[in-house]
């Protein structure tokens, strides 16, 4: 029976390898499977004896070709091995890598999403003779293995707002939280809470988890995978990937084939994306990579289970050692740990004082905001560099004297002098009861024309809105001599519109039915955010072509061509009605509004401005059609980095405004656009997390036509308002007003 069972053994393992390496030929498989049935055709005839030696060569045979095999695997080989039912999930872990654990949130299939498993765990470590459970919790995506009630891993929202929940308590009780990362990305569904706003919630709330949090990835899945994985320390298994899109996706966008790429294209494409363990390495977006056994972690892999479970165990220490510090003894001994000694002979509680707790906060903002810097192309001289970090200083300085200082006493006088005021004002008006009022019934002390505009509704001061239709920006296509129909004359009756008239004085919106019709992004930036007199900055930094993508450098150079601009998002300093307030503006022409790098450090460098200068930041978005893919990672990492930058910026009190506008989808959704309490859209603009065709292809579900409208949006609470275009310029003053924290330099 024993014969029997290590055949079977290798039968599987044979099934396994040819499963990885797909239908291309290998003369190591090969080989295989000509002696594996050659075995089977010749052992009925042999004794005990002969079987057991030859099925103990037959193993030694496969253990040598599959570490031949190891070094033979293309990326997308990789990609097949997260993929496959026998790799390890989830629930293998909490079996073998700690100690003890509960699920919590909900079992299997009657979990609310049982893609997300949630598990409080513990993990004994020994303190002398003591041995101590110190707690933990654990959130990972599920696939199973074959259980399709999961999903194959791929959350729902509500399975991300679950895990969000328990990081939060995990936050109160003062315990580390380790991610798995187990997904080929979210499921793209709206329905409540929807898929790209609840990601956006999770990344603006781990920006500021005041826990150590410690992520490791296997199949790491755009968006999906950000959801929980924004770490303080990030670990990546040997034979995983972490990826922008999937290679099929990329395929299927760089041919434009629709669900037609070829096998050899999808290879392609998973090279050029830089997808691997190794990879993300190199590009500095995780910390170190844990070695899986020959052709990747399987069940039975318990040797692997122990080192994962050093390796969680030396990265926690990590965290906490860099947020609070360790004894000298202890802090040697962990350094040790780095070239063999075991981290789990060294004790370090996980439990964080409060004093330690902000520093790591701003140990993880540095981490993120060091990543991918060299992914941009910087054309400024370096003078202009010097220029602008001495002026950043001087900023600071001048913030810290007026705003910090001077503004703290004279709040405290204005408050002072506020009290005897309205002392004295009651004593006015006890007067003016006994004396009387004039016939008119004005209060006295209190002119005519000042008690008008008190009781009175107000209109906007000069040039707050449009009394006129007279735009600084008329659009090209008012020149045009032709009638426009609009989409909704079948239903609304809405009559032909003459183009000179639509685009012009219309502004681009139907006068029957107030549909809009998309407008160039220059109409925005000079009839809104009067253009023509701002200060715009960092235009010098550009998108480039980090991982060298075949084909892209050429892509790039025709957008700069038919723009003007240097990257899809412009950034720039403006006044509105007086207030001084920092803008960026995602440019749909430049490669549909994607955002890589250079858009992602030019956003982060406006909102340190906005900080800095105590101003407002409004985010438009003209359109933009996710993350930009021939980035890879990038281009995702886009995600966390400026979501922490918008989370700094509010907890310092500032005001984050978002505008939608035309189409807004994918990665900057489910990030730093969906992230600000007030998002408001201009009217007829879609946004979600995935457009209607990506979601047909991804799970072949047909969304009805209106699925992603801004009012199907404002209903179920991912934007506050939808706004015409005709009075941006009104509301955006008036959100000026109304909305924001307290460092605003005009409260």
């Amino acid at each position: 029976m024993d014969i029997d069972k290590r055949t079977q053994q290798l039968a599987a393992r044979l099934s396994y390898i040819r499963d990885i390496f797909g239908p291309r030929e290998n003369a190591s498989v090969a080989l295989l499977k000509h002696r594996l049935e050659e075995f089977l055709t010749c052992a009925p005839g042999y004794g005990m004896r002969e079987l057991q030696v030859q099925v103990g060569r037959l193993e030694e045979l496969f253990s040598l070709l599959e570490g031949k095999l190891e070094g033979e695997l293309s990326p997308m080989d990789r990609v097949r091995i997260v993929r496959h039912p026998q790799r390890i999930s989830l629930k293998d872990i909490l079996e073998n890598v700690y100690d003890n654990y509960t699920e919590i949130g909900g079992q299997d299939e009657w979990s609310i999403d049982p893609g997300m498993l949630i598990a409080r765990a513990t993990i004994a470590r020994r303190m002398g003779k003591q041995t101590v459970h110190q707690p933990v919790m654990v959130i990972g995506q599920e696939k199973g293995h074959g259980q399709e009630f999961r999903n194959g891993g791929s959350i729902k929202p509500w399975g991300n707002a679950n895990a969000l929940f328990y990081m939060r308590v995990a936050e109160t009780e003062n315990i580390p939280i380790h991610t798995y990362v187990f997904t080929p990305g979210a499921f793209p569904v709206e329905d409540y809470p929807g898929a790209a706003q609840q990601i956006a919630r999770n990344l603006y709330v781990m920006a500021g988890l005041k826990v150590p949090v410690v992520a490791v990835f296997s199949e790491g899945g755009s968006g999906g995978a950000e959801a929980i994985a924004l770490a303080d320390k990030r670990l990546m298994l040997s034979h995983g990937y972490y990826s922008v899109i999937s290679p099929e996706g990329a395929a299927a966008i760089e041919g434009g084939l629709k669900n037609k790429a070829t096998p050899e294209l999808i290879e392609r494409c998973a090279e050029r994306l830089n997808i691997t363990a190794e990879d993300n390495l190199r590009l500095g977006f995780i910390d170190r990579v844990i070695q899986e056994p020959p052709l990747g972690a399987r069940p039975d892999n318990y040797e692997f289970f122990r080192s994962l479970r050093r390796e969680v165990i030396r990265a926690t220490d990590e965290v906490v050692h860099g947020a609070q510090g360790l004894g000298p003894l202890r802090a040697l001994a962990m350094r040790r740990s780095k070239v063999g000694m075991d981290p789990q002979d060294i004790f370090v509680r996980w439990s964080l004082r409060s004093g330690a707790r902000d520093g790591l906060v701003a140990r993880r903002y540095a981490k993120f905001r060091a990543m991918s810097k060299s992914a941009l192309r910087d054309n400024r001289t370096i003078g202009t560099r010097l220029a602008v970090g001495l002026a950043r200083v001087l900023w600071q300085v001048h913030s810290l004297l007026r705003h910090d200082i001077f503004a703290k006493y004279k709040r405290r006088l204005s408050g002072l002098l506020e009290q005897w005021e309205a002392e004295l004002r009651a004593l006015g008006l006890g007067l003016g009861s006994l004396l009387g009022r004039d016939g008119s019934g004005t209060r006295l002390g209190v002119p005519k024309e000042a008690l008008s505009r008190l009781t009175s509704l107000s209109c906007p001061e000069e040039g707050a809105c449009r009394t006129e239709d007279a735009w600084v920006y008329v659009s090209p296509k008012s020149r045009e001599d032709r009638t426009v129909t609009c989409p909704n004359a079948a239903s609304h009756g809405c009559q032909d519109l003459w183009a000179p008239d639509l685009y012009g004085e219309f502004a681009g919106v139907c006068s029957h039915c107030g549909h809009h019709f998309p407008m160039e992004f220059q109409w925005y930036l000079y009839n809104v955010f009067d253009f023509a007199h701002a200060y715009e900055f960092n235009a010098e930094l550009e998108s480039g072509n980090p991982l060298h993508y075949e084909g892209f450098d050429l892509k790039l150079a025709e957008a700069k061509r038919a723009t003007g601009l240097g990257s899809s998002c412009i950034t720039f300093e403006t006044r509105m009605q007086g207030i001084a307030v920092v803008v960026a503006v995602l440019v749909n022409p430049f490669r549909g509004g994607t955002v890589g790098a250079a858009e992602g450090e030019k956003l982060i460098r406006a909102i340190e401005r906005a900080r800095i200068k105590r101003m407002p930041f409004f985010m438009y978005s003209h359109g933009t059609a996710g993350i930009r893919i021939q980035e890879g990672t990038c281009g995702v990492i886009q995600m966390p980095r400026v979501t922490m930058a918008v989370r700094r910026y509010i907890d310092a009190g500032g005001l984050y405004l978002v505008l939608y506008d035309t189409n807004s989808y994918a990665g900057p959704v489910a990030s730093f656009l969906g992230c600000s309490p007030y998002q408001f859209a201009v009217r007829s603009s879609n946004l979600g997390f995935a457009g209607p065709g990506v979601i047909r292809e991804t799970t072949g579900v047909i969304v009805p036509p209106k699925y992603h409208r801004a009012f199907s949006a404002l209903s179920r609470g991912h934007i506050q308002g939808i706004w015409d275009r005709r009075d941006l310029r009104k509301n955006l003053h008036q959100a000026l007003l109304t909305m924001g924290g307290s460092n605003l330099y005009y409260r």
